[in-house]
């Protein structure tokens, strides 16, 4: 059927997009992606065999920055430790041990200021945080002014103020590793890191160090690098980090959503229209 197929739709990175696939469906025209990050794609690739691509960033924005605050949220109040705590036989804690951090009035600093991150600061302002932010470009003063946000041309001074860090940008080569043991060392001993972009953006040899010896108070992550991590990885026993399985977009109605503009973009390409989410290659 291989000359029948028109449209690739991609779940959660199936099916694998490589240089035999492409050869095998010579009439394709457009690869639509379940979610923004396009990491998994050789777009130059793709785009040489004459196919266009789109992701769905407006479907997933809500929903993973509701994940970014959750993660924020759930670390600062250790609630995976006092919820062990709380159905463990004994009940047996000393209140001292399991006091939290304030998040009202604490300062977050965002890495990565696109939809996802905007939406965050939107969020954080509620809880009435201090916002910082680290952005290739920056947002229009009316932005900034409406979540109260300003703005770290340099990333290391957002590192060394920002009580909870938080990673939202695209896994590109300029942001492999883009924190790692020298950035870790800048943030306070107190700090919170939260990664809900890709694994990969964060070195974890750097990070599993820095949580062990105390250089940063604590992770929260969605991702990791692989995804599932080995089950004796030293992140999983670590007390103050807290990991999710890429929660991010897994909502009843974001999963909805993502299907309907992948559609949008998939007609739109069919019909020699523009692409509403077309992503080309850099």
């Amino acid at each position: 059927v291989g000359k029948k197929v028109q449209a690739i739709y991609l779940w959660w990175h199936k099916p694998v997009i490589d240089k035999e696939l492409l050869q095998s469906l010579p009439n394709l025209k457009v690869i639509a992606n379940s979610g923004v990050g396009m990491d998994h794609l050789d777009l130059k690739l793709v785009a040489s065999f004459g196919v266009k691509m789109a992701n769905a960033p407006r479907a997933v924005s809500s929903s993973t920055a509701d994940t970014g605050m959750a993660l924020l949220l759930a670390s600062a109040r250790r609630l995976v430790e006092v919820h062990n705590i709380s159905i463990s036989p004994s009940m047996d804690y000393c209140e001292a041990d399991i006091l939290g951090v304030k998040v009202a009035g604490a300062t977050l600093g965002i890495i990565g200021m696109g939809s996802i991150g905007y939406k965050i600061a939107l969020r954080a302002k509620a809880f009435e945080m201090n916002l910082l932010y680290h952005n290739r470009t920056r947002r229009k003063v009316q932005e900034e002014q409406a979540v109260g946000a300003t703005y770290c041309r340099r990333i290391d001074s957002l590192l060394q103020q920002a009580d909870f860090v938080m990673v939202v940008v695209s896994l590109t080569p300029q942001t492999h590793k883009l924190i790692g043991k020298r950035e870790l060392e800048l943030m306070k001993p107190t700090a919170t890191l939260i990664n809900i972009s890709r694994g990969a953006v964060v070195d974890q040899e750097a990070l599993v160090a820095a949580l062990q010896t105390g250089v940063i108070g604590a992770a929260a992550l969605d991702v990791t690098s692989p995804e599932p991590l080995p089950r004796d990885h030293p992140l999983l026993k670590l007390k103050n980090v807290i990991i999710t399985p890429h929660l991010g977009i897994k909502t009843d109605k974001a999963s909805y959503m993502i299907t309907e503009e992948a559609v949008e973009n998939i007609l739109a390409a069919l019909n020699g229209l523009p692409l509403p989410s077309e992503v080309l290659p850099s």
